[in-house]
């Protein structure tokens, strides 16, 4: 609950292929959580069809879930497309995950994909 990933746009991620920063004034609440967007054309898109535009795991560190199944932060500046999906990663004292995942991303995908599978079905 709260702001989602410190109010950078998640459409941004798929249309501009960078990490945007959000503007208060375009906001929109889903399941919870507040998301800033650029402009008014990215909230719209957003509202539509917000599941095409979900990082994947809940916005955690994809090689955190993958690795350790543990929901970590994220830096929102280290992310990664992959088949039209966004994977956040953490990059925080010297430690940037993105580096691991794309050296191992064969066996941390599908480890990700399976826990996160069951996070979702935890009470």
């Amino acid at each position: 609950d709260g702001l989602w990933v410190d109010g950078y746009d998640p459409v941004a991620y798929l249309l501009d292929r960078r990490a945007v920063k959000g503007d208060a004034h375009f906001s929109h609440t889903y399941q919870g959580a507040t998301f800033h967007f650029v402009d008014q054309a990215h909230k719209d898109r957003f509202v539509k069809d917000p599941q095409a535009y979900l990082p994947a795991y809940g916005g955690w560190c994809a090689y955190a879930m993958g690795a350790r199944n543990e929901k970590v932060t994220v830096d929102p500046e280290t992310f990664k497309i992959k088949d039209g999906r966004v994977f956040l990663f953490y990059n925080r004292f010297f430690t940037n995950t993105l580096t691991d995942w794309n050296e191992d991303e064969g066996r941390l995908y599908p480890a990700a994909e399976r826990n996160w599978a069951a996070f979702k079905h935890r009470p």
